[in-house]
């Protein structure tokens, strides 16, 4: 039998090795494929994700803040900022207003790539990543197309998912959006520091001008800050300036290297000078006006608060410069030491100053620091009148005829039945100090501010007491507000105004700003009008309808009535309580006021073209007003010379002017003057050659004396006589020996 061929192998010949197996590397080959198509799945899976996400996130709506602009404040005249109204303290301007130099240094701090990249930087992003771990500053990482994104369509929330979002819309922006409008947009939306938001206020804030005026050093420095503020802004101390300038080289440098700075432009550079931070704009005094500027934008013009705060409003005010400085100095100046006397601490003024015949408020000091007591003594606070009151008696007597030359009783004390109340039940009025005074007339009763005078004067005009209305509507009538229904004080009514017979004495508590355009009434001849502060206002992005006011003007006394008292007030300044005025070298009046227990004192008064009200108050109205160094404060003292200060810097450069002549309401009803004596002359004896023994008889005189009358002219004072009753406490309060006033509790009224 026949074997099959081949080698032949012994039983000792090991066995051949056997063929290797192929299904190994097939099953190799077939995992490499598998693992190509997953990996290629998915990255159709995820390009197709990208393209879904990129589909479905869509640009957003601007946030809250993008847009917004703060709403600032001007002087009058419209040219000189006062302070701003703003939740984000922003001014945008186009990109034609910040000059390439600023630019240039913002693309060489923040993305020199910006004209060429597609708003995104994976490699900035994983930079920022790492300078966030370490515990820098966050800002420089992302293009300026992201960080623009980031503050004005997104918030400042840093997850992946906004991450992934801000990569996807920063691709979309990039191609909706021109390059000029990301940037100019950026410029307008970046915060700087200092409260700053956007180049144009920063500009404000660090140098004091706009953007248009940055310079090359002004820029590089900007830009600088913009990576972070409290590490880079150079006022707050040694080490942020060193990391500015540190900054500030970078900037520079990288301007040369770009191409928009020459290397000889570089070395001239110096590191600019910037202003020192400030407080909150709304601190000081301007803060009150602030306040009433947003409380006459809200219910004058019915703005929202959205409007006001973030509407870009530009408003002009009624407010002078020049008589607001002069307000806070002549308090400041005059204004007691408050450091070591408790009582002089809870003093508070008001002033406000009003254009008369228009109602503009021309100067209004509410406090010293709106920060710390935003209550305004100008507009908010309530103070007892006192004998300021007086002058609207006198213009309820010229409605009547009665004349300035009426001659009153002016002893002290006097008691009159219609004065009787359950603090005096005998009806008793007393004149300040206790003074009294002879006969006089009502102008000198007025200068001096003799009460027991104005008593009898408020008895003739209410008819013996039968309706105490004439005072209170006289009041109304030159600009106060109604009575407050109850005993709660508002803005829009008069506190205690009422029809009792001692309102001629001031019991009513009005506000400064009130009293301040009652007087301008006077002062106006008649002619009323609402007091205001806002004169016009606009906005930047015409949102917002413009606004320009229109005074309304009501004659509420005749110009016989106004010139009559006019020239009464003015003998307060030349020979009453207020003489402290005569100072002012110009015709003025006015009229003095002193609350019961002297809790509020005032001077109020005018010249023809301004008139003004100063009232201080006690903190707690419960304790004489007395200051060291002082003694008591009555309207004649502290308050005259805050308002004579006050009107010396107002009126600086502006025209003297002379009050209308009196005119004599009233004068043809006084008594005749008593006959001129007619002196008789002896007849001369003729002589003769014959001496006569009998004499010649002389003529017996001829008349018979009459009992004097009163004359229309005022005849000279009499010395009042003075006592000066203790008072009780630890110390003996003297009162001025100038001027009359009242303190019995029915009748309160001092000078």
């Amino acid at each position: 039998m026949r074997t099959p061929s081949g080698p032949r192998h012994s039983r000792s010949d090991p066995a051949p090795e056997p063929a290797p197996e192929l299904a190994p590397r097939r099953r190799r080959i077939f995992s490499v494929k598998w693992v190509l198509l997953v990996l290629f799945g998915l990255f159709l899976l995820g390009a197709a994700s990208l393209g879904v996400a990129f589909a479905m996130v869509s640009v957003p709506q601007p946030n809250d803040l993008a847009n917004a602009q703060a709403s600032i404040i001007y002087y009058a005249g419209g040219k000189t900022e006062m302070a701003r109204i703003s939740e984000v303290n922003r001014e945008s301007v186009p990109l034609s207003q910040i000059p390439p130099h600023v630019q240039h240094a913002l693309l060489a701090a923040e993305d020199r790539s910006f004209y060429q990249n597609n708003g995104v930087s994976p490699s900035g992003i994983a930079r920022a990543v790492v300078v966030a771990l370490k515990g820098g500053p966050t800002q420089g990482g992302s293009t300026i197309t992201q960080q623009y994104l980031k503050n004005y369509f997104l918030t400042q929330d840093q997850t992946v998912s906004r991450k992934a979002k801000e990569f996807i819309i920063s691709i979309k922006i990039d191609k909706q959006e021109s390059k000029d409008t990301i940037l100019t947009n950026y410029l307008n939306t970046i915060y700087y520091g200092r409260g700053a938001y956007g180049i144009q206020t920063a500009a404000k804030a660090y140098f004091g001008h706009d953007a248009a005026k940055l310079t090359i050093a002004e820029g590089a420095l900007l830009a600088s800050v913009i990576r972070g503020p409290s590490f880079y802004d150079p006022d707050l101390g040694p080490t942020q300036k060193a990391k500015a300038t540190a900054r500030m080289n970078y900037v520079l440098d990288g301007m040369v290297t770009q191409g928009w700075l020459s290397a000889q432009e570089r070395a001239k550079v110096r590191f600019p000078d910037t202003l020192k931070t400030s407080g909150p704009r709304r601190s000081g005094t301007v803060g009150y006006i602030t306040n009433e500027v947003k409380m006459e934008l809200t219910n004058k013009l019915h703005l929202s608060k959205d409007d006001i705060d973030r509407g870009g409003l530009r408003i002009v005010t009624t407010i002078s410069k020049k008589a607001q400085d002069s307000a806070v100095k002549a308090v400041a100046r005059n204004l007691p030491s408050q450091k070591n006397t408790d009582l002089a601490k809870q003093l508070h003024v008001g002033l406000t100053a009003v254009r008369p015949g228009d109602g503009a408020i021309v100067a209004m000091y509410g406090g010293s620091d709106y920060g710390k007591r935003p209550f305004n003594n100008a507009t908010e606070a309530t103070m007892q009148g006192g004998s300021t009151f007086k002058v609207f008696g006198m213009l309820a007597a010229a409605q009547k005829d009665i004349s300035t030359k009426t001659k009153y009783d002016g002893r002290s004390p006097q008691y009159f039945p219609e004065f009787v109340g359950k603090n005096e039940p005998r009806g008793k009025v007393t004149n300040f100090g206790f003074e009294s005074f002879g006969r006089m007339t009502l102008r000198n009763a007025l200068a001096d501010s003799v009460n027991t005078v104005f008593a009898q004067l408020n008895i003739d005009l209410t008819d013996g007491g039968k309706s105490a209305t004439e005072v209170k509507d006289a009041a109304i009538l030159a600009g106060l507000p109604k009575p407050c229904p109850g005993t709660k004080p508002s803005r829009s009514c008069t506190l205690g105004l009422g029809n009792n017979m001692s309102n001629i004495f001031g019991t009513a508590s009005p506000h400064v700003i009130d009293m301040a355009n009652a007087f301008a009434t006077i002062a106006a001849q008649g002619r009323r009008a609402t007091p205001y502060l806002i004169t016009k206002v606009t906005s930047v992005d015409g949102r917002i309808p413009d606004f320009e006011v229109k005074t309304k003007v009501t004659e509420t006394f005749d110009k016989k009535v106004t010139a009559d008292v006019t020239e009464a007030m003015t003998r307060v300044v030349t020979d009453g309580t207020g003489k402290a005025a005569r100072a002012l070298d110009r015709p003025a009046a006015g009229k003095t006021g002193t609350a019961t227990d002297n809790k509020a004192v005032w001077f109020d008064g005018f010249t023809p073209q301004l008139a003004a009200a100063v009232g201080i108050v006690q903190g707690e109205g419960t304790k004489q007003i007395t200051v060291d160094n002082i003694g008591e404060v009555t309207g004649g003292g502290l308050p005259t010379k805050i308002w004579t200060a006050f009107m010396k810097g107002a009126l600086k450069g502006e025209e003297v002017k002379d009050f209308p002549r009196r005119v004599g309401l009233g004068d043809s009803r006084l008594p005749p003057p008593p006959p001129i004596p007619t002196k008789t002359t002896p007849p001369t004896a003729t002589p003769t050659s014959t001496p006569t023994s009998t004499p010649t008889s002389t003529s017996s005189p001829t008349g018979t004396p009459t009992t004097p009358q009163p004359t229309t002219s005022d005849p000279t004072r009499p010395e009042p006589t003075r006592t000066r009753p203790t008072k009780p406490g630890p110390t003996l309060t003297v009162p001025p020996t100038a001027g009359a006033g009242q303190k019995a509790p029915a009748a309160s009224a001092a000078p």
